[in-house]
């Protein structure tokens, strides 16, 4: 593998190559059946399993993602509907009050209803249904089957309303939420890696016939090693419009996909709103070992730059080399409520934030009191 993506390495051929791949449902055999090339399994077959035959199903789901279509569906993944029908009641509880505080508003993806943290939020009301609802085996076990123990769930209801438009195609958390020029400064090694360290999920709070515009899937896509630069390409968005499929999913239906496959959610020509719980599982590997007060550097070290930089006697190299061992250069985790994206994907960084405050040459009281409002609006 090459240190680097080039333009060269970007070959439309080469991914249509890959996409053609056909799942067979004998590398599958604990699926029922493999539709569109997406795997589906039958939740009621599988719950009888667990006990006894976890690690047979989990290295059948890493298959699956890993070197297969990268997307498979858990029919009935919840014994009693009954628990989605109660957590869809809290969903619109908390849209209610969300609305009657911050008014309406629609997400990044249009005039939807979008609940973030709803993790957390649901819990603050109904700590009971949590156990039922998140407790569920299939979310653990696909969890630990792609990211191994330790991992960390975060979820975000969306209600989808009729009439609202499909996405367009794109790849998720890292490096799908960040800009072409961006991800190119990561090595090839990493934009693969970046694939291993998250999986997405969604619960159907609903039956989604294809005119509600259930996710439309690009199989296999996920095995193109510079796909995180290719989305963003209209040869590549024509590509994924000509051959992505999608199937209807069933109120308690799961569905898990690789961060890497191209989707998006379809257009919902449906009368009423589609409504999922989209799941997004992270690895724990994305963590420091230690704990480290970086305000605290910031305050001891951003007066003497900011008086190297006044005197002009310090290289831009030697500045953006110390910010970025002084303060966070990254987005996430963060509270998307209090701290949304601005005009992109992602939000301000603490780096972003010393970097304006040198700009301006603003006293260092200033940069604290930015830095500790940053710290607030990303406190859930």
């Amino acid at each position: 593998m090459k240190a680097y993506f080039e333009e060269s390495d970007i070959r439309l051929d080469e991914f249509e190559a890959i996409c053609k791949q056909s799942a067979d449902l004998a590398d599958y055999p604990l699926a029922t059946a493999v539709q569109k090339n997406i795997v589906i399994y039958d939740g009621e077959k599988l719950r009888g399993m667990l006990d006894e035959n976890e690690a047979v199903i989990r290295a059948e789901w890493i298959r699956c993602l890993k070197d297969g279509p990268g997307v498979f569906v858990i029919k009935g993944a919840y014994a009693e509907t009954a628990v989605i029908d109660e957590m869809t009641v809290v969903f619109q509880q908390i849209v209610a009050q969300e609305k009657a505080s911050k008014g309406e508003g629609g997400d990044h993806f249009g005039q939807n209803e979008r609940i973030w943290n709803a993790i957390q939020k649901p819990c603050e009301i109904a700590p009971e249904l949590f156990i039922e609802y998140y407790g569920n085996p299939f979310l653990a076990l696909a969890s630990k089957a792609w990211l191994g123990p330790y991992y960390q769930i975060t979820a975000q209801m969306n209600s989808v309303k009729p009439g609202n438009k499909a996405q367009s195609p794109h790849r998720d958390y890292h490096l799908g939420f960040q800009n072409r020029a961006t991800t190119a400064h990561f090595p090839a090694h990493v934009q693969v890696m970046s694939q291993y360290l998250t999986l997405q999920g969604a619960i159907a709070h609903g039956d989604m016939p294809l005119e509600m515009g259930p996710t439309l899937f690009l199989p296999f896509s996920q095995q193109y090693e510079a796909g995180y630069l290719t989305f963003h390409d209209e040869e590549f968005r024509a590509y994924f419009d000509a051959h992505k499929v999608q199937l209807p999913l069933e109120k308690g239906d799961m569905v898990y996909f690789s961060p890497a496959l191209f989707h998006g959610a379809g257009e919902n020509l449906g009368t009423t709103d589609r409504i999922a719980n989209l799941v997004q599982i992270s690895s724990a590997f994305g963590r420091p070992m230690e704990t480290v007060n970086r305000s605290k550097i910031v305050e001891k070290v951003y007066p003497i730059l900011l008086d190297k930089v006044e005197q002009g006697v310090i290289s831009t190299r030697l500045v953006n080399d110390t910010v970025a061992a002084m303060a966070d250069g990254y987005s996430f985790p963060t509270n998307l409520d209090s701290d949304p994206p601005i005009g992109g994907n992602v939000p301000v960084t603490a780096q972003q934030l010393v970097h304006e405050a040198l700009g301006q040459k603003r006293p260092l009281t200033d940069l604290m009191q930015s830095l500790a409002a940053h710290a607030e609006r990303r406190t859930a």
